[in-house]
């Protein structure tokens, strides 16, 4: 027995040494999964329940907000595809649209359902997830991550609700697995080298699609990797004179780090590897690392006191000041910015200003500016219901 020991010790000392760099050796996934567990809890459902049905604001505005869109439309025809392809700027788009807007539309009937008690939401839900899981194949052209990051982000949000609270029948449930499991997970669990906010959008994904299918080791596969994109794509001074890398993308010169970063050569506390290419990016990375962050508080590791909140925190409150009107100095991305930064303030706000009692002035000022906080029509959908003043 010792020798056996000795040798499993000596084994995964070696692999550790042979193995890249950022290869992602992280355990994360917790002993059980908590369900529903993807970015919104059991608890932080019945909080917004409560709310909603006291009338209460800003909870109250937001539900209205969500039930009066396209998305809560219970005559919704899904429009499910065998192969959706989607190249830059999804252009060609063949099914690209309609597979993330049927996602976050089931989403948002799983949401109804949640608070209204209304079964008509979730078999909604249940119709829209049936569909697509009886068709799809594959994701195809240069976007096809992406697209498969967005969309395998917001699947697993309606899933977990559905699966886990609605007490009718949902024959297809063991089907709608095997598609992320086959169809999505793939595309998504290995990363990407391209701009920042695609990786984190497809682990956003991974992460999810792994508690759904209660898949531990693509849970550590994609945490571990999350945790590496985002300490290359929030700087903070402590990182040194230039911003922490990702290995494997062999960004080894200070001239490659730079291009990288959108041209941008001096590296303040806060800024992101996509500020200087425009904020609508860079909030997508924010709310990615926000989604996934507030998952694995939920499944039981609170990242928010680690170096995760501290990037979480200063990049919302980097980017809220500029979106905010502030004049932006010459020496930050030329001294003019793209702006938009999107509804994607209200998890990071929620979870390190209410839960931890951070000051955040800039953030609560746009987040509360926003409010109520819709949908980008990507992956983001209806936070201010889900997250605002959630102590949950």
């Amino acid at each position: 027995m010792r020798r056996t020991a000795f040798l499993v010790t000596v084994t995964a000392l070696v692999l550790a040494v042979l193995a890249p760099p950022d290869t992602p050796r992280a355990e994360a996934a917790p002993a059980a999964f908590a369900h529903p567990g993807v970015t919104v809890s059991r608890g932080q459902l019945d909080f917004t329940r409560t709310q909603v049905n006291a009338g209460a604001q800003p909870w109250k505005g937001a539900f209205d907000q969500m039930l009066a869109s396209r998305y809560a439309d219970l005559n919704r025809v899904p429009k499910p595809r065998a192969v959706v392809e989607c190249g830059s700027y999804s252009n060609p788009n063949y099914g690209c649209t309609d597979e993330r807007e049927d996602a976050i539309a089931a989403y948002t009937d799983a949401l109804a359902w949640y608070i209204t008690g209304d079964e008509r939401y979730a078999k909604k839900a249940i119709q829209l997830m049936d569909a697509w899981s009886a068709v799809i194949t594959d994701h195809t052209n240069s976007n096809a991550p992406l697209q498969t990051g967005w969309a395998g982000s917001s699947w697993p949000k309606a899933a977990e609700i559905i699966k886990h609270t609605y007490p009718g029948t949902w024959a297809n449930s063991g089907r709608f697995a095997t598609m992320l499991r086959n169809v999505y997970l793939p595309e998504v669990i290995n990363g990407s080298h391209s701009n920042g906010n695609w990786e984190l959008s497809m682990m956003e994904a991974a992460v999810g699609i792994s508690v759904f299918l209660e898949d531990r080791t693509s849970y550590d596969k994609a945490m571990a990797r999350f945790r590496t994109r985002t300490a290359a794509y929030v700087y903070l001074a402590s990182d040194g004179d230039l911003p922490k890398t990702v290995p494997s993308q062999n960004l080894d010169t200070r001239e490659k780090i730079v291009n990288y970063w959108q041209g941008q050569g001096t590296f303040v506390t806060g800024l992101t590897q996509e500020t200087c290419r425009d904020l609508t990016h860079t909030g997508y990375g924010i709310s990615a690392i926000s989604h996934i962050a507030e998952t694995s508080r939920i499944q039981g590791q609170d990242l928010y006191g680690t170096d995760v909140g501290e990037r979480l925190r200063q990049a919302l409150g980097f980017q809220a000041k500029y979106q905010l009107g502030t004049a932006v100095p010459s020496w930050l991305c030329g001294g003019s910015l793209n702006l938009g930064l999107g509804p994607v303030t209200e998890v990071g706000y929620n979870a390190l200003h209410h839960r931890l009692g951070i000051a955040m002035t800039n953030t609560q000022t746009l987040t509360e500016r926003n409010r109520p906080a819709g949908t980008n029509n990507l992956f983001v959908a209806w936070e201010t219901l889900t997250h605002a003043e959630n102590p949950a």
